[in-house]
C-alpha cells in the first residue's frame, strides 16, 4: 500500500479499475468576481473501492462555465490543477455522488383549463356555506382567487385532517410537501449524525492529536516547531469538545483552553489566538435540531471549530500547519478513511467545501515533495516549502467569505480548512449583493445582510426582483450590475450544479415555483398575488433547508361528530407538475445514495420510497387538472385522506424524541428559526417559520367551483442581536408557539412578517 493518498476509483464490468477524472469548473465574472462554483462532494482516498462500497459516480467532463472565455477557461484549470499528477495517484477534484438528470420534462403536458369567473359575491361557490369569511378576506378571494389566514394549526397536516372530518375539500399545497422532505430530511441526517458521524469525528479527532503530538516532538527547535504546536492545540480543541475526557498536552493546554472557554462563552467576535484572527464565537451557540441533545451539541461545536478555523494562504506559518496536517493524514490510513466518510457523507446532504481542504493542498505537496515525503524532507529542504507556497497560490478562492474583515481588504480571502463548511448556490448569491461586492447606496449606507428574496430573484422570479427593487436594492451601487450578471450564470440548465447534493437538490426543486403562471393554468395562479405566494412557499422551505444545514452550510457574512348532510367534498392539488416531478427525483436519490454508503435501514428505504410515491401521484392528478381530466375515486380518496398520509411522516421524525409516550403537535410545532447571514457590526439575519397558515382557493371540480383549503408556509425573516443567535427553542417562546420556562405563553406576535405578503393575507401588519 503507498504512503500517499491515491484516487478513489471506480471497477467496470470486467473487474479493471478506471480512474474517473471530473473536471472542477467555476462562473467567473470579471468584475467584482461573481462566480457560481460547481463543486464536486468526494475525496481522495488511500485505496481502491468497489461498486459494492463506493458511492455511484457522474461523468462532469462536459460542465461548461458560460461566464468564462476559453482562455480564461483554460488558465483557471492549468491554476487549479497541479500537473504531473499520475493516474494512480488521487485526483484535484471530487466526483458526483447523485446519478441522474436535475431536471425532468413535462413539455407534453400543455395547461388547458378554461377560464372561469368568480362573482364578487361568491354566490357561484358551492359549498360557501361551509365556511365564515371575514368582509376582507371574502373580497380578497373574489378578487384573486384565493386568501390566506394566519394560524391554522401547529402542524402542516392537521389543517387536512380536521378538512376530512368536516367535510371540507382539501387542497394539497407544494408548501406541505416540501415541509414533510424537512421532516424526513433533517430526521435522516440527524440519526447519521448521531449513531455514526460523532463517533468518526471522535476517533479521527483522536488520531490526528496523537499525530500532531509526534510531529511537534520532531519538529521542536526548528522553524516548523511554532506550526505543529498550533496543530496539536488545533485538535486538542475539536477533541475536547467531541469528548471532555481528553487529555490535553501541558504545552498547549493554555492556548487551547481559552478557545475552548471563548467557544463555551459565544458571545461574538473575537481575537483568536490559536486562528491569528477575529473568530465569530456566536456561531458556536448550538442551533436548529442540535439544541438540547447534550451529543449532537459536543457534535455540532466541534464540527463548527474544524469548519470555521481559516489557515490563510498569506500567512507563511500557517501555510506549514496545512502542510504538516496533510501529512499526518498521509502517514495513517484508518484516520484518512474517517476524514473521508465524515467529508463525502456530509457532502452528500449539504454540498462540498467551499474551501481548499485536504485534496487541494495533498495534489500540491505531492508535485513539491514527490509521493512519499517525511517530516526529514520538509527539514531538508527549505526551498521546497517556498514552491509548495506558491503554487496553492493558485488555488481558486472560495466563493463565500466568513470571516470579519476589514474595509479595503480582500472580501474572499484563500486558505486551507480541515472539514470546511460548504459551497452553496444561494450563498454565493447573497455574498455577491452585499458591501463590499455592491457599494454604498446615494444616502451613504452599506448593504451589510442581504435579503431572503435576493435568492429567488438571481434565479429568475422578476417579482421578487420588483419587491427588492421597490425596498431600494437598486440604490446600492453595482446590485443591478451583479444580480444581472448571477442570473445569467444561472439562467442555463447546469445539471452538475443542480444535482450536486440533496442541498442543492431541495433548492431546484422550488425553482419552477418562481415561473409566472399564464393561460390554462387555474384563475388563482394567473395573478401577481399568487406569485407573491409562491416566493412565500420558497422562501419558508428555503429557511427550512437552511435550519436543516446550519452546520455544514457556509454562512455569508379536533374531530366532528357526524349527523349532517354529506358534502362534496373532493378536494385540489396545486398544479405544480415539475416541482412534484423533481420531488420525486429527490426522494429516489436520497434513498440511493444513503444506500451506496450502507447507511439506509428498510424503514428509511419504505418511507422515502412512500415520499416518491406520494409525489408522482400529486404528478399526475397535476397533468389531469390541468388537461380538464376527471380524477378517479382513488385520486380523490388520496387527496381527501393527505392528511393522515403526511402524518406519517411527523410521527417517523419525532416518535423516539420525546420523554413521554403520548406526543403533540403541541410539543413539537413546525416553526423554525435559522441565522442565514452575519453583519461583523452585530447583527445576523434571521429567517424563519411560524405555524402553518390556511389558504382558502376557489378551484373547479367536475365543472363546479367550490372553496378548498390547505396549509402555506408562514414566513418571516429580521435582523437580530449577533450575540443572540436565536434557536428554535426562543423564537417559538418569542411567538407563543410553546410556553416559556414559567409556563406563560407570549400572544404579543412582536414581529411582522414582510410588507409584500400582506396583499394575499387576511391579517394587517
Amino acid at each position: 500500500m503507498p504512503t500517499w493518498l491515491v484516487a478513489r476509483r471506480n471497477q467496470n464490468n470486467n473487474g479493471a479499475f478506471i480512474m474517473i477524472k471530473i473536471k472542477k469548473k467555476f462562473l467567473i465574472a470579471s468584475i467584482l468576481s461573481i462566480s457560481i462554483i460547481t463543486n464536486t462532494l468526494s475525496a481522495c482516498s488511500f485505496q481502491n473501492r468497489t461498486d459494492e462500497n463506493a458511492a455511484p459516480f457522474v461523468s462532469s467532463e462536459s460542465i461548461s462555465s458560460p461566464l468564462l472565455s476559453p482562455e480564461q477557461d483554460n488558465n483557471t484549470q492549468a491554476q487549479s490543477t497541479p500537473s504531473n499528477i499520475s493516474a494512480g495517484y488521487f485526483p484535484d477534484s471530487r466526483p458526483l455522488l447523485i446519478t441522474g438528470g436535475a431536471s425532468v420534462d413535462t413539455s407534453s403536458v400543455v395547461p388547458c383549463i378554461k377560464a372561469y369567473t368568480i362573482n364578487p359575491d361568491l354566490s357561484n361557490i358551492s359549498n360557501l356555506q361551509q365556511f365564515y369569511l371575514t368582509e376582507e378576506m371574502a373580497e380578497k378571494l373574489a378578487r384573486n382567487g384565493f386568501v390566506v389566514q394566519d394560524r391554522g394549526c401547529n402542524e402542516f397536516f392537521e389543517l387536512y385532517e380536521i378538512n376530512r372530518y368536516a367535510q371540507i375539500p382539501n387542497f394539497v399545497t407544494v408548501d406541505s410537501l416540501m415541509h414533510t422532505y424537512h421532516l424526513y430530511f433533517s430526521y435522516l441526517l440527524k440519526n447519521i449524525e448521531r449513531t455514526y458521524l460523532k463517533e468518526c469525528m471522535t476517533q479521527l479527532s483522536g488520531h490526528m492529536l496523537a499525530d500532531s503530538m509526534a510531529q511537534y516532538d520532531r519538529l521542536k527547535g526548528s522553524q516548523w516547531e511554532s506550526a505543529a504546536r498550533r496543530n496539536v492545540a488545533f485538535f486538542a480543541v475539536g477533541a475536547k469538545l467531541l469528548d471532555e475526557n481528553t487529555e490535553v498536552p501541558d504545552y498547549v493546554k493554555e492556548l487551547a483552553g481559552r478557545e475552548l472557554e471563548s467557544i463555551a462563552q459565544a458571545t461574538g467576535n473575537a481575537m483568536s489566538e490559536l486562528a491569528e484572527n477575529y473568530e465569530d464565537y456566536s456561531q458556536y451557540i448550538p442551533r436548529g435540531y442540535y439544541e438540547g441533545d447534550s451529543s449532537l451539541e459536543q457534535y455540532f461545536k466541534a464540527m463548527m471549530w474544524y469548519g470555521r478555523i481559516h489557515f490563510p494562504q498569506d500567512k507563511e506559518d500557517m501555510n506549514r500547519s496545512a502542510l504538516l496536517m496533510i501529512m499526518a493524514l498521509s502517514k495513517n490510513q484508518a484516520a484518512y478513511d474517517l476524514w473521508e466518510s465524515a467529508y463525502v457523507v456530509t457532502s452528500f446532504f449539504a454540498g462540498a467545501s467551499d474551501d481548499n481542504g485536504v485534496c487541494e493542498y495533498a495534489s500540491a505537496i505531492r508535485q513539491i515533495y514527490g509521493d512519499s515525503p517525511t517530516l526529514d524532507t520538509l527539514l531538508e529542504d527549505e526551498n521546497a516549502f517556498s514552491k509548495f507556497q506558491d503554487l496553492i497560490a493558485l488555488l481558486p478562492a472560495p466563493q463565500i467569505n466568513s470571516i470579519p474583515i476589514d474595509d479595503g481588504e480582500d472580501n474572499v480571502i484563500p486558505g486551507f480548512r480541515f472539514m470546511g463548511q460548504r459551497f452553496t448556490i444561494d450563498g454565493t448569491i447573497m455574498q455577491n449583493l452585499i458591501y463590499q461586492r455592491v457599494g454604498e447606496n446615494s444616502s451613504g449606507q452599506r448593504r451589510m445582510l442581504p435579503d431572503v428574496l435576493d435568492v429567488p430573484a438571481a434565479l429568475g422570479s422578476d417579482m421578487a426582483l420588483r419587491i427588492l427593487e421597490d425596498a431600494g436594492a437598486a440604490d446600492y451601487a453595482g446590485y443591478s450590475q451583479n444580480m444581472d450578471r448571477l442570473k445569467q450564470a444561472l439562467s442555463k440548465d447546469n445539471e452538475a450544479l443542480w444535482s450536486a447534493s440533496l442541498y442543492a437538490g431541495w433548492l431546484n426543486t422550488l425553482r419552477p415555483l418562481l415561473t409566472a403562471k399564464g393561460e390554462g393554468y387555474p384563475v388563482f395562479m394567473q395573478n401577481e398575488e399568487w406569485l407573491k405566494k409562491d416566493l412565500e412557499c420558497f422562501a419558508g422551505s428555503f429557511t427550512e433547508l437552511k435550519h436543516d444545514t446550519i452546520l455544514y452550510s457556509k454562512q455569508v457574512l379536533a374531530e366532528m361528530g357526524g349527523g349532517e348532510e354529506e358534502q362534496d367534498d373532493r378536494g385540489y392539488v396545486e398544479p405544480e407538475p415539475l416541482v412534484y416531478a423533481r420531488f420525486a427525483f429527490l426522494a429516489d436519490q436520497t434513498a440511493q445514495g444513503l444506500a451506496s454508503y450502507g447507511m439506509l435501514t428498510e424503514d428509511d428505504k419504505e418511507n422515502l420510497s412512500r415520499l416518491s410515491y406520494i409525489a408522482n401521484q400529486l404528478l399526475t392528478i397535476s397533468n389531469k387538472e390541468l388537461t380538464e381530466e376527471l380524477l378517479t375515486d382513488e385520486e380523490y380518496d388520496f387527496i381527501r385522506y393527505y392528511g393522515g398520509t403526511i402524518e406519517h411522516f411527523w410521527y417517523e421524525t419525532i416518535k423516539n424524541e420525546g420523554a413521554s409516550e403520548s406526543i403533540s403537535t403541541q410539543e413539537y410545532p413546525a416553526g423554525v428559526v435559522v441565522d442565514i447571514a452575519t453583519d461583523p457590526n452585530g447583527q445576523v439575519l434571521e429567517a424563519a417559520t411560524d405555524n402553518p397558515s390556511s389558504i382558502y382557493v376557489v378551484v373547479q371540480v367536475d365543472g363546479k367551483l367550490k372553496i378548498a383549503k390547505g396549509t402555506v408556509y408562514s414566513f418571516y425573516q429580521f435582523p437580530w442581536p449577533l450575540s443572540d443567535r436565536l434557536t428554535d427553542t426562543k423564537w417559538r417562546q418569542m411567538m407563543g408557539m410553546v410556553p416559556d420556562e414559567t409556563g406563560y405563553y407570549n400572544f404579543s406576535f412582536p414581529l411582522s412578517k414582510p410588507d409584500w405578503t400582506y396583499s394575499y393575507r387576511c391579517d394587517s401588519p
